[in-house]
């Protein structure tokens, strides 16, 4: 498996736990300092606050489809991932359906890859649902 093969499994697998709420499988992939960024501002997380968030959070994400995916590793063990997204699900009582950028950091050490920072904007042009 191509190394930037690995690191897309890696991010797909971080949503499809947001998918399935895999608190266990979400916490795992975080590292212990980890930064957060998206429409609500910036937050330091670490693995306990990531699945408090999943665990207790009022929203769900029914699907995501990935586009323009490109991987870049600035060295061995840092790799950075940036691609759109289309999301849909709900966010407390209201439908979302979502095109975003989105982008990931992640960081080998002791041979596991984490996620250290994560970033979402909303794309404003984005096509209308169909």
């Amino acid at each position: 498996m191509a190394a930037s093969d690995e690191i897309v499994g890696l991010e797909t697998r971080f949503w499809q736990s947001m998918v399935e709420k895999d608190v266990a499988a979400a916490m795992a992939m975080i590292a212990e300092e980890c930064l957060v960024t998206g429409p609500h501002g910036a937050m330091r997380i670490d693995p306990d606050k990531y699945g408090e968030m999943t665990r207790d959070g009022k929203w769900s994400l029914d699907r995501f489809e990935f586009s323009d995916v490109a991987v870049v590793f600035p060295t061995p063990d840092v790799a950075v991932i940036a691609y759109k997204v289309h999301q849909q699900g709900s966010m407390g009582d209201k439908d979302m359906d979502l095109h975003c950028a989105d982008a990931s950091t992640w960081v080998r050490s002791d041979g596991t890859w984490k996620c250290s920072l994560h970033t979402e904007s909303i794309i404003a042009d984005a096509p209308p649902s169909s």
